[in-house]
């Protein structure tokens, strides 16, 4: 069966009993006298099941169970009671064991309950494995259940525990902060301080003594010793964000510290070492920081070791309209109006909008709708002018660092009325409408994601993403492209 039991029981012949009887069930038995000694086993290694005496010659059985619930939620635990103490046993239930065994029991008493108890651990982990195959709408800060947003949520579980350096970059508003924050919050260092600093927002000639400190009378106004952000972050994270804004001598500094985690404060003789995670991010090209001169390429390596992309807004779908349901209410509930929800016509305009300004724009946009208006339902002539405006025809593909690019999915016939380039049915004078060329819809489908596949160099799976779409469905459709190709 292949499971492991930890068995805490003061009796030595019940003990060994006991253990014949799990053996006979294919357990992996350890057997314990002391409760001081079982909490030693379980954080050595945590067993699947834990059968627990309540009455132990050195503590109650119910504080190991507060414990273990604490530490270890995952393990099972059964508790041993005698018949004076069945009430306790139940209170052991209430407080989380899944059953509890009265002395004296027999094999098949424990047979039963064990194997109820390993069926309903197969149960959680079926259950658990359903949960953590659908898409999360909410996670850590951020709303969206994008394919492009699944894959960030997935690298943040993957990176949280490491104390490898992660590099997040994105344009401006796509939630930079909000992803090394989720970092902090999953991974082991989410008891210790999250420590961000803007390195954009801090004059130069203060930024060394934000980061590192400094001591009495290093410099005019320092009438104390200051601890810098890399002290307040020790054994916790430490987010440096818009890093290419640092300057060229500082960027030669922090690349020691990282290296070492050793540190000198301004003005200071003697050198500090802390343990810190490293977090960055830019709204910048980094790369192309580095071969114009403006990022150290040492640095770059060193920051650059676990990269995560951030969608634009506008890549990401529905996850527009969830975004502003969700701030809709928020802000509704804050201001005392009686917003419910955004009618058809407003959400068309808000999915087909480029969102420069990303989840913040987003954000404002919302917050002024919600103050400058009151009704159960946000309606287009509420939205910004920019956003109102009529239909465009160009489809957005995806950016990198920012750079839009569009792909028109009408094309038009010279005429004589010289029609612009991006016209649409919509704005064709009906004298014209024989001139228009329209084409094939999986022509211009093909071209999209063929754009969207250029941009990703080749990379299908994050084009896919780009486009919330699954891989397959990309492979599927280049497969259809070549058989409409040779009909």
């Amino acid at each position: 069966m292949g499971f492991r039991v930890v068995l805490v029981e003061d009796s030595i012949s019940l003990g060994a009993l006991y253990t014949e009887y799990l053996y006979s069930e294919g357990a992996d038995v350890t057997l314990v006298h002391y409760g001081e000694d079982a909490l030693t086993e379980i954080h050595r290694q945590p067993p699947d099941i834990l059968i627990l005496d309540i009455k132990l010659p050195d503590m109650s059985g119910m504080d190991i169970l507060a414990q273990v619930n604490e530490s270890h939620p995952d393990i099972t635990v059964i508790m041993i009671t005698a018949h004076g103490t069945i009430d306790i046993a139940v209170d052991a239930m209430r407080s989380g064991a899944f059953d509890f065994l009265v002395k004296p029991f027999d094999s098949k008493r424990l047979a039963i309950t064990l194997r109820n108890a390993l069926k309903q651990r197969q149960l959680v982990k079926l259950v658990t494995q359903y949960e953590n195959s659908l898409p999360k709408a909410n996670y850590q800060g951020f709303i969206g259940e994008s394919l492009a947003m699944q894959t960030v949520y997935k690298t943040i579980d993957c990176v949280a525990n490491s104390k490898a350096s992660v590099f997040i970059f994105g344009e401006s508003g796509t939630g930079k902060e909000v992803c090394a924050q989720a970092i902090h919050n999953v991974g082991n260092r989410k008891h210790k301080s999250f420590i961000a600093l803007n390195c954009a927002s801090i004059p130069k000639e203060l930024i060394e003594s934000q980061i590192f400190g400094h001591t009495k009378g290093a410099f005019t106004g320092a009438v104390s010793q200051r601890d810098g952000a890399a002290t307040q972050a020790d054994g916790g994270t430490f987010f440096l964000d818009e890093i290419c804004e640092m300057e060229l001598e500082l960027q030669s500094k922090l690349l020691r510290f990282i290296q070492t985690g050793v540190f000198r404060r301004v003005g200071g003789s003697k050198d500090e070492k802390v343990d810190v995670r490293f977090i960055s991010a830019t709204n910048k090209d980094p790369w192309q920081q580095v071969q114009e001169g403006l990022f150290r390429e040492d640095l770059y390596y060193r920051l650059h070791v676990i990269p995560i992309e951030l969608p634009p807004l506008n890549q990401r779908g529905k996850d527009i309209l969830l975004i502003a349901n969700k701030l809709l209410k928020q802000y509704a509930k804050e201001e005392q109006k009686n917003f419910k929800g955004f009618s058809a016509a407003a959400q068309k305009q808000l999915q087909l909008y480029a969102w420069p300004g990303n989840v913040r724009q987003l954000q404002n946009i919302v917050r002024q709708i919600v103050v400058l208006n009151n009704a159960d339902e946000v309606e287009v002539a509420m939205l910004p002018s920019q956003i109102s405006k009529p239909l465009s025809n160009l489809v957005q593909a995806p950016s990198v660092y920012g750079a839009n690019q569009t792909v028109a999915v009408m094309q038009t016939a010279p005429t004589s009325s010289a029609q612009p380039e991006n016209s649409t049915l919509d704005n064709t004078p009906l004298s014209d409408i024989n001139t228009v060329v329209i084409e094939a819809l999986w022509k211009t489908e093909k071209r999209t994601i063929e754009t969207a596949i250029e941009l990703c160099e080749g990379n299908i799976p994050k084009a896919a993403a780009m486009l919330d779409i699954s891989p397959s469905t990309i492979y599927r459709k280049k497969q259809s492209w070549d058989d409409m190709e040779l009909k």
